[in-house]
């Protein structure tokens, strides 16, 4: 299994916390299982392998994370979604902004241009293109705001065309 794989594997789980009650560590016991994962695998791909050690670890420090800072993650989201009210976002794309954000925010060993790529990328097998681009904007609009040491992007130089007359 790979990190992206992993990834993903969390933000269905973050994504499952939103449908009920139950803490992080309880829905993580539900879905964090060999059991489970044969379930589903039946269906997706993604859960055809159980995760290794380091995988597990990595899935539920983000759940966790993502639950525990939930407020703040959500309050980043509505600061930056302009135009959007929070309950207009569809929860998976909420999802995937919230596990972005906390890898952003906490997981330092995760280079932030990698944590929004991948936030992208996991978008595009679940929310249309227009989703899919308010995802990457929010995103990358959070990261330069909040960390003045992202480096701005490259500003477009104007190409010189000669017109023939």
């Amino acid at each position: 299994m790979t990190r992206s794989s992993a990834r993903e594997i969390a933000v269905h789980i973050i994504f499952a916390l939103g449908f009920d009650n139950r803490s992080a560590q309880e829905v993580l016991e539900a879905e964090l299982n060999r059991e489970r994962f044969q379930e589903l695998a039946e269906e997706l791909p993604l859960y055809g392998e159980f995760p290794n050690e380091k995988q597990e670890r990595y899935i539920r420090e983000l759940v966790q994370g993502a639950f525990a800072h939930g407020p703040e993650l959500d309050d980043y989201i509505s600061r930056y979604s302009v135009g959007w009210s929070f309950a207009r976002i569809p929860r998976m794309a909420a999802a995937i902004m919230r596990t972005a954000m906390y890898e952003v925010l906490y997981m330092p060993d995760i280079p932030n241009a990698a944590a929004i790529n991948e936030a992208v990328e996991i978008a595009k097998k679940y929310e249309p293109a227009e989703v899919v681009a308010f995802v990457n904007g929010i995103l990358g609009t959070f990261v330069r705001t909040e960390f003045e040491d992202t480096p701005p992007k490259p500003e477009k130089k104007p190409v010189d065309v000669e017109v023939e007359e």
